[in-house]
């Protein structure tokens, strides 16, 4: 059976948001005279969730902090980035191009990540993209959260597909063994926020720039 359904993980592999991201976290940090973090430090840190982004930029900059300043800090760091979700966050290369073709394909397309799905729906609309991905699963959607296979499950309802015609395209080990769990293939691209060498990730196939993707899913016999 050909591949007709794709469910996409977001930052790191449709959307580039280390910035903002990355700015609410600093800002977060500069209250209790920590940081600032660097972009490119950021981006190591993306892919669990506003409370694990705030934690981990806790350890990189002096250690943790107790529970309760912890919690109030990720909820003020959401807060800011919700406020500024697309100040600095783009679609990477070839995601505004590549959607309307794969849906013209007739493929289906839908989302599954840990951001939050308020946030994820926020960020897709405002960027434009949203139309092309109808589904969206977030880490507040269940009451798990990626790696997951209920999460990938999820989104394959929603779409009325079934695992046979699906693919996984994300950025990241959590991804790989989302897919894996779900029974499902896995494309990884190579520019996201994988802090371990893409090739040592074991996906089915690897992608350098989201306009491969067209091409790639067809050679997938789901």
């Amino acid at each position: 059976m050909a591949c007709t359904a794709i469910l996409f993980d977001l930052d790191g592999t449709l959307v580039d948001t280390a910035g903002d991201l990355g700015w609410a976290l600093n800002q977060v940090l500069g209250d209790i005279g920590r940081g600032p973090l660097s972009i490119e430090e950021v981006r190591g840190m993306i892919g669990g969730g506003i409370a694990a982004l705030v934690s981990l930029g806790l350890e990189a900059t002096g250690g943790p902090v107790e529970e309760s300043q912890l919690e109030d800090m990720a909820s003020k760091c959401k807060d800011l980035y919700n406020e500024h979700i697309a100040d600095q966050s783009l679609p990477y290369p070839g995601v505004p191009e590549t959607l309307p073709i794969l849906a013209g394909m007739g493929v289906r397309m839908g989302v599954c990540t840990n951001k939050p799905e308020s946030a994820s729906r926020k960020l897709l609309s405002e960027l434009g993209i949203d139309s092309w991905l109808p589904v969206v699963i977030g880490g507040d959607s269940l009451p798990v959260r990626k790696p997951d296979p209920q999460m990938a499950n999820a989104v394959m309802n929603q779409l009325g597909i079934s695992k046979e015609q699906a693919v996984l395209v994300g950025d990241s080990i959590t991804d790989v063994e989302l897919a894996r769990g779900a029974g499902l293939p896995v494309i990884l691209v190579s520019y996201g926020y994988s802090n371990d060498p893409i090739d040592s990730l074991g996906a089915d196939k690897i992608i350098t720039n989201f306009s491969m993707l067209e091409e790639c899913i067809k050679s997938f016999d789901t």
